[in-house]
C-alpha cells in the first residue's frame, strides 16, 4: 500500500563538524560478532534498489546528509559521490573500521554515536536529509518516538527524514521490537513533520526472509511561523 503526499522545494546548507560520543548500545547486539556477514549482506544489495522509494526525495544539489546507523558506510559513500557532505553515525566499531577502509571519502565524517539521543550532534544541526535505514526496530516503543523528536530537532526547515521500518523475526541484530508506521506518522505530525510518502508491507530483498516485511516513510519538516 502506497500513500503519497505533496512536497516542498530543497534548501542547501553549509557543512559542520561534530564531536564523537560513544556508549553501550543494546540495539547493536549481534552485529560485532557477525560483522563480516553484515558486510557481505550490505554489499550484495544495490543502493538504488534498496532505496528506490526514497530516490526522488534525495537533495538535488550538494547538501548536508545524516546517515544514522550507517553500517559500513555504503549509503554514505553513494551520497558523497552525489556531492553531499555526510555525517555517518555508527556505534559498532567493527563496522566503522570496515567503512573507513572500504568507502573512504573526504565528504564523509564518521561519528561513534547512536539513536535515539545522538548526543554528539549539535542540538539543531540543520541537516537537509536524514536516512535511518533498518535501525529503528532495534529501539523500544518509547525510544522510537524519541527518534522522531530528535529528527525534528536536527532537520533544516523543509528537510527530509527517510526511514525504513522492519517487522519480523530477529536477524543479525538480536535486540528487536515491533514498528508501526501509522503510529510513527501520527507522532511525526505532532513534532512538525509532514508525511510525504508511506509504503507498507514490502517484502525483504534478502533471501530466506519471507517472514520479514518493511515499511517506508518519508517525513518533511514544516515551515514554522
Amino acid at each position: 500500500m502506497i500513500q503519497k503526499f505533496n512536497r516542498f522545494p530543497w534548501h542547501g546548507q553549509q557543512y559542520s563538524k561534530h564531536m564523537n560520543y560513544s556508549r553501550t548500545t543494546p540495539g547493536t547486539q549481534g552485529y560485532a560478532e557477525k560483522s563480516q556477514t553484515f558486510i557481505n549482506a550490505t554489499l550484495a544489495i544495490d543502493f538504488r534498489v534498496l532505496h528506490q522509494d526514497f530516490i526522488e526525495f534525495f537533495p538535488k544539489s550538494p547538501s548536508r546528509i545524516l546517515d544514522v546507523g550507517a553500517g559500513i558506510g555504503r549509503d554514505a559513500w553513494e551520497f558523497s559521490k552525489m556531492g553531499h557532505a555526510v555525517v555517518a553515525v555508527e556505534p559498532v566499531e567493527e563496522l566503522r573500521v570496515a567503512g573507513k577502509r572500504l568507502f573512504d571519502s573526504r565528504l564523509i565524517e564518521w561519528v561513534d554515536d547512536s539513536l535515539p539521543d545522538l548526543k554528539s550532534l549539535e542540538q539543531e544541526s540543520n541537516f537537509d536529509f536524514i536516512l535511518a535505514s533498518g535501525v529503528v526496530h532495534h529501539l523500544d516503543s518509547e525510544e522510537q518516538l524519541q527518534v522522531i523528536r530528535r529528527a525534528s530537532e536536527l532537520l533544516a526547515v523543509n528537510g527530509i527524514f527517510a526511514v525504513s521500518l522492519r517487522n519480523g523475526p530477529a536477524g543479525l541484530g538480536s535486540h528487536v521490537f515491533p514498528t508501526d508506521s501509522d503510529l510513527i506518522a501520527r507522532i511525526a505530525e505532532s513534532f512538525g513533520l509532514n508525511t510525504l510518502l508511506k509504503i507498507d508491507k514490502q517484502p525483504s530483498l534478502m533471501k530466506n526472509k519471507k517472514e520479514v516485511v518493511w515499511s517506508k516513510l518519508v517525513l518533511q519538516k514544516k515551515w514554522t511561523d
